[in-house]
């Protein structure tokens, strides 16, 4: 008879290291790449701004298209 425990307590152990190490790697990446500064809200805001003048375009885009809809609406 075969006792089948081990494997699995080894195959959590080691699941639960890699889990870890994975944590701990990307911590000290996240550390060396400068996310925990005083700029580490910037690209946040960066973003934010983009959205902006993304919705400002888009809205332009929008009434222009409806203004030369009503223009043609006119023309008929």
């Amino acid at each position: 008879m075969h006792d089948y425990v081990y494997p699995s307590i080894f195959l959590a152990y080691l699941m639960f290291f890699l889990c870890l190490a994975g944590a701990v790697f990307f911590l000290i990446r996240s550390r060396k790449d400068g996310y925990w500064g005083k700029e580490s809200e910037d690209p946040k805001y960066r973003m934010l701004a983009d959205d902006v003048v993304r919705k400002t375009e888009s809205e332009r885009e929008i009434q222009e298209t409806s203004n030369a809809g009503n223009e043609s609406c006119k023309r008929a």
